[in-house]
């Protein structure tokens, strides 16, 4: 982002004036290329037809280059890092994704440094293979596994948290990677890329007071195929007797269900306690510590993928790229 003229809200640019503001990428003895979208693209207005755009770029420049950097908005930057982990199958380089806090333009801007390390990785090479082959966030100074990462402040440069999974490397003097945290491809073969999505999909936070005519009218909306319950501590809601009715009466339509939970931290533990055991009984599925940008990317990926419902459930539960502690 920078501002118009110095002033005024804040809008997108083009990788040129990026690199205008930061002569050093010419010192950094890389062959850079960029591809702008035109129009570029404020990460809010991100969606999965976007999501596909950026997936086949990479396929279609797969054989050109050692790595991929992608400039990306920090308001849902995880969501397409979880999307973008779930499209390409039998990924060996990497995917870097950055952005900053303070606008390019900005003299106390966090993109600098952000830019220039992200490329150092997308870059990284031991014994002629790719020391980071996944999609990954890199921020203030520590590199993320993509899928686990959450937006964690609108305001510090360390606006990305990962709880659930540690870093897979921190930059300093030198850049540190840990190599045992690193996802590598289970297959290797060539790249495959499948981008449809079904955006019939909702989230559904579960929260002290909820209205149940509002709750039943949006999840028996017809055209609904999957839902995200956002649930309490380690997969709990309230005891109510109407709330299974009606999530049960969903599941019964073909509608597909994953549980998450609410806090950044922990995993989905159905039946540890009374107010989950119910939704265990009636077929939800657990998101274990999937984040919600996870979980919400990858069934609406797995929708998409014209698999029955017990397979969807089945790759549910199932780690796919990296996204759930086994």
């Amino acid at each position: 982002m920078v501002q118009k003229n110095g002033k005024g809200a804040l809008a997108p640019v083009r990788f040129d004036q990026i690199a205008d503001e930061v002569p050093e990428l010419r010192r950094l003895g890389c062959h850079l290329e960029s591809i702008t979208f035109n129009p570029p693209l404020d990460s809010s207005d991100m969606s999965p037809k976007t999501w596909g755009r950026l997936a086949k770029m990479i396929q279609k420049n797969y054989r050109k280059f050692d790595g991929f950097v992608i400039l990306h908005g920090t308001d849902t930057m995880a969501y397409t890092a979880s999307a973008l982990s779930y499209m390409l199958e039998n990924l060996d380089k990497p995917v870097v994704m950055t952005g900053s806090q303070l606008p390019i333009g900005v003299l106390r801007t966090d993109g600098k440094e952000n830019l220039i390390t992200a490329i150092e990785i997308a870059a990284a090479h031991e014994n002629d293979m790719a020391v980071v082959p996944e999609v990954s966030i890199y921020f203030d100074n520590k590199l993320y596994r993509g899928n686990r990462v959450v937006k964690r402040h609108a305001d510090h440069f360390s606006a990305f948290d990962s709880v659930n999974y540690p870093i897979l490397a921190k930059a300093g003097v030198d850049i540190k990677f840990f190599h045992e945290n690193i996802y590598h491809p289970q297959n290797k073969g060539i790249l495959k890329v499948s981008s449809n999505f079904d955006d019939r999909v909702v989230i559904l936070k579960i929260f002290p007071g909820m209205n149940r005519e509002i709750f039943e009218q949006i999840i028996n909306i017809e055209s609904i195929r999957g839902v995200v319950l956002e649930t309490f501590g380690s997969g709990n809601v309230p005891t109510l007797s109407w709330l299974i009715r009606v999530v049960k009466k969903a599941i019964n339509r073909g509608v597909i269900c994953v549980n998450v939970t609410q806090c950044q931290g922990g995993t989905v533990k159905m039946g540890q306690y009374q107010t989950s055991r119910e939704l265990k009984k009636i077929g939800v599925v657990s998101g274990k510590d999937m984040t919600t940008e996870a979980a919400v990317t990858k069934l609406m990926f797995l929708l998409g993928q014209s698999l029955s419902d017990e397979d969807i459930k089945l790759h549910l539960r199932k780690n796919l790229s990296g996204e759930i502690s086994e």
